[in-house]
């Protein structure tokens, strides 16, 4: 079992450190606070225990089954991302408006809202849902009880994950002297929702 824990942190490490929209999301809601940032974490960690307990309980096998099923949540998850894009972009404009006013005004989600979209972006990916049903039982020792370890490992996968990427939230608010000057604030409002945005096309066109 230990020789098991530790390849499955190293392969939790993998995932995480691999960019995807919930590091995209996660910098640019830490950029305007670390509590926005950490929450965004929480809330997408939710998102990952959830699919692992659903992976665990063999629900996600429906999922990739059905074709249709498939696609709805697939185009339901291109939605989501271009929504979260957009604002960004429209975020990242109106920065630039305060501060040809003389003034800046942070428009990043706090509290409940930053914790919902965490937790929206992570239910919204289908792939997460599928990547949850083909990892987790990789790592269940042979005669474990298969419900309860997979459970345990969802568990151990999130909060594995809630200290990595908080250390990307203290990383950004380290750097908040630099970040909040409103030219590089703005400009990477810019380009997380350009990423974002680039993302929730791609998805909408996959097949």
């Amino acid at each position: 079992m230990p020789t098991t824990l530790i390849a499955f942190l190293g392969a939790c490490t993998l995932i995480a450190a691999s960019p995807g929209p919930s590091t995209v999301l996660i910098i640019k809601q830490s950029l305007h606070s670390r509590r926005s940032g950490f929450l965004t974490v929480l809330g997408n960690e939710t998102g990952v225990f959830i699919w692992g307990v659903v992976a665990a309980l063999g629900l996600t096998a429906l999922l990739t089954a059905s074709e249709i099923a498939y696609d709805v949540m697939r185009i339901v998850g291109a939605v989501v991302l271009v929504t979260f894009g957009v604002q960004a972009l429209r975020q990242a404009r109106r920065a630039r408006a305060d501060t040809d006013d003389g003034g800046w005004e942070s428009t990043g989600r706090t509290g409940p809202a930053a914790y919902r979209a965490g937790l929206l972006l992570n239910l919204a990916n289908p792939k997460a849902a599928v990547f949850a049903l083909s990892f987790l039982p990789q790592f269940v020792p042979e005669g474990a009880p298969h419900l309860p370890t997979m459970i345990g490992l969802a568990a151990l996968w999130a909060v594995y994950e809630i200290g990595y990427y908080g250390l990307y939230v203290w990383f950004v608010g380290r750097l908040r002297a630099v970040l909040s000057r409103a030219g590089v604030r703005r400009r990477l409002e810019q380009v997380s929702g350009g990423v974002l945005l680039l993302l929730g096309v791609r998805m909408a066109l996959e097949s």
